[in-house]
């Protein structure tokens, strides 16, 4: 008989095309899941795997029974869900998929709050780009994510949290006029700083500015905005920095100047997405309520070091 474990190891399989990595993966010797790969076949009655020196190729066949392995081990997963809703809110094991242009603002913010109000839960934090976080929520490796709106996916919901302004991050030795607010399309393009492809914000950011992706531009490589703002502080160039990563990234450097754009400022939403299919509505729904309060704080934080500083 067909069992989880043989669809378990198998769709790993799929996705790494190796069997020690896959085994690693699974917390299985290799010899072993080799073994449960041969009996699935046999159960089967079909090859699914073309085994190959150093790595496996799958068959045609074994395209699509990985595909519908995946979703079978979604369906159970979202069961296991659902037998938790009958549980109090945010208890048990619950996988957090963040993005990194949020999670070192927000999640030192909220940590502490959910600890606090539900002690109960097992939370798993899951940091990468957003193009793995949605391939990850969908095949049920993770719960929910933490990421910038919107998503066209069937099977994903979402909700949104905040709008996070963007904000001009330039030299503070330059010079601007007092109050000048600037439009980001009238950016000087060849000065500006962006994170490396794959990353959100960098995608928003030539957006704003009307810049198509494949234009030249000075590069650096960066994979973390905290090196573009350190750039930006000796002198390298401008980039645009999420209202949200001001206190962290910036703080009260004295190297940087911050800039507000003129209206309608530039932004993006922040929200949860989870699974269509999953029953832990509620529990996305507290987590939800937290961050929110939490991203909101931060926001009021630096209006109020501006109002100050003007």
């Amino acid at each position: 008989m067909i069992t989880l474990r043989h669809l378990r190891y198998f769709e790993a399989l799929s996705r790494h095309r190796h069997f020690r990595r896959a085994a690693e993966e699974c917390s299985v010797t290799q010899p072993a899941l080799s073994m449960q790969m041969q009996e699935f076949e046999a159960l089967l009655g079909t090859v699914l795997i073309e085994r190959r020196r150093g790595d496996v190729q799958l068959t045609e066949m074994g395209h699509e029974v990985a595909r519908r392995a995946r979703e079978i081990l979604v369906a159970a997963r979202d069961l296991m869900e659902y037998a938790r809703t009958r549980q109090e809110v945010l208890s048990g094991p619950l996988q957090l998929g963040i993005i990194p242009s949020i999670a070192p603002y927000v999640l030192p913010r909220i940590l502490p709050e959910i600890t606090e109000a539900y002690p109960a839960l097992s939370l798993n934090i899951r940091e990468t780009l957003t193009a793995q976080l949605l391939d990850e929520l969908v095949a049920g490796r993770v719960d929910v994510v933490l990421m910038s709106l919107p998503i066209d996916h069937p099977d994903i919901d979402a909700v949104p949290l905040f709008d996070d302004n963007f904000l001009l991050a330039m030299p503070a030795a330059e010079d601007m006029p007092a109050h000048q607010r600037p439009q980001p399309e009238t950016l000087d393009l060849k000065r500006l700083l962006l994170l490396e492809e794959g990353h959100c914000l960098r995608e928003q950011a030539l957006t704003f500015c009307g810049m198509p992706g494949a234009t030249q531009r000075q590069q650096f490589g960066a994979s973390s905005l905290a090196t573009i703002v350190q750039l930006v502080a000796n002198g390298y160039g401008l980039t645009l920095v999420p209202e949200i990563a001001v206190p962290v990234e910036v703080g009260q450097d004295a190297r940087i100047r911050l800039v507000r754009f003129a209206d309608p400022e530039p932004y993006r939403t922040i929200g949860l997405a989870w699974r269509r299919s999953s029953s832990r509505r509620r529990d996305f729904e507290a987590l939800a309520a937290i961050v929110r309060q939490v991203a909101g704080q931060i926001l009021t934080d630096v209006k109020q070091r501006e109002r100050e500083a003007a």
